[in-house]
């Protein structure tokens, strides 16, 4: 029975993944899942789910190769029932169930699907994490650690072995010369860290439509940079024509007025990069959001010495995405395009609406850094 158990559970695992590959362009657009998001599970909305199965009707009642007609002779198709029309029906209707998946497992899924490859760390791993991986068995240990499958196995080998098995009444007493305990040692693995810094524009040419997308992205950049690193931290920025350090809740819920000086936004992220974390311990991804407005040409310069001196050679890479707005000008990108055309380590992405979430993913993550 529990093997029966067991297969079935893989088989909805399977479909239900499956589900959410054909469907993850239309998660990732419409934002459903940010709401549902735990500490390391999101429940995903699917339609319900009927695990196929053989089901035996009636003799009586006909069936495959039964009822009226003579061998040979052609299946005629059934009568169209037209649509739409009637009294309002008493039948329920198709219920959607949400299914709780793991948040690495969304992380392949998503891997999987927009084809990124595998993240390089920066620089050399400086820190150690120790893990127990349980590696055998042995005949002491705590009762917590006991191996109850085994055991009793091994009872069961002994009253054989010993002529005591009855079949009839397959009663099986472990003794305590019967009884094995799982035995473990400890791993030490180097792993990196990693901190991403989110900045976005708040001005009043921001509106909810363009931070809504802003949101979404950045869930699934963490989703996936998770799945890459062990420790990730994150930073939130944000910025009109001065900028200042927030919590994750206020940097998508603050709506602000105002002109736009990105420069400020550039160098609050430089001076939290200097103070807490050195290149040499950390991978350091800074993404910055905007509708490419900037309050003069001086202070597009002053961004563009920024990120030349020190952002970019500090950083993994640098990733712009400009959100389509009607009321911003769409410069910024453009300037960017000018002064590191040639650059491997500044990304830019436009993002005109919902749809283009994917695209932009794949634009910043699909190279590996």
């Amino acid at each position: 029975m529990s093997q029966r158990i067991d297969s079935d559970q893989r088989r909805f695992r399977q479909i239900v993944r499956g589900r959410i590959k054909k469907n993850l362009k239309q998660y990732i657009s419409q934002g459903e899942l940010i709401g549902r998001q735990g500490d390391k599970q999101v429940s995903i909305p699917v339609p319900q789910i009927d695990i196929p199965r053989f089901k035996f009707g009636q003799r009586e009642n006909g069936g495959v190769g039964q009822g009226e007609g003579e061998p040979g002779e052609n299946v005629q198709q059934g009568e169209d029932q037209e649509s739409g029309q009637g009294e309002a029906g008493s039948d329920p209707g198709q219920h959607v169930l949400e299914v709780d998946i793991d948040i690495e497992d969304l992380a392949q899924i998503l891997g999987e699907e927009l084809e990124l490859p595998k993240i390089e760390p920066k620089g050399q791993a400086r820190h150690e994490a120790t893990a127990v991986k349980y590696s055998g068995i042995r005949q002491v240990g705590p009762e917590s650690l006991k191996h109850f499958k085994r055991t009793f196995r091994r009872a069961l080998k002994r009253q054989i072995s010993a002529g005591m098995y009855d079949p009839e009444r397959p009663i099986i007493i472990p003794i305590k010369s019967d009884t094995v305990y799982r035995s473990w040692k400890e791993e030490t693995k180097p792993h990196h860290n990693a901190v991403i810094i989110y900045m976005m524009d708040v001005s009043g040419s921001m509106g909810e439509e363009q931070k809504e997308i802003v949101r979404i992205e950045s869930f699934w950049i963490d989703t996936w940079l998770r799945s890459q690193y062990k420790d990730l931290e994150s930073r939130y920025i944000i910025h009109d024509a001065a900028a200042r350090e927030v919590d994750r809740d206020t940097f998508f819920r603050t709506k602000e007025s105002g002109g736009t000086m990105i420069s400020s936004a550039y160098k609050l992220a430089w001076e939290i990069m200097q103070s807490d974390y050195p290149t040499g311990d950390w991978n350091i991804y800074p993404f910055h959001f905007s509708d490419g407005d900037n309050w003069s040409a001086d202070d597009t310069m002053n961004c563009v010495k920024l990120l030349r001196e020190h952002m970019i050679p500090a950083s993994n890479v640098f990733c712009y995405g400009q959100v389509e707005s009607p009321y911003g000008s769409g410069q910024f990108i453009k300037d960017l395009h000018v002064h590191f055309k040639d650059s491997e380590d500044v990304i830019t992405s436009e993002i005109k609406n919902k749809d283009g979430i994917v695209d932009s993913i794949r634009d910043f993550l699909g190279k590996g850094k």
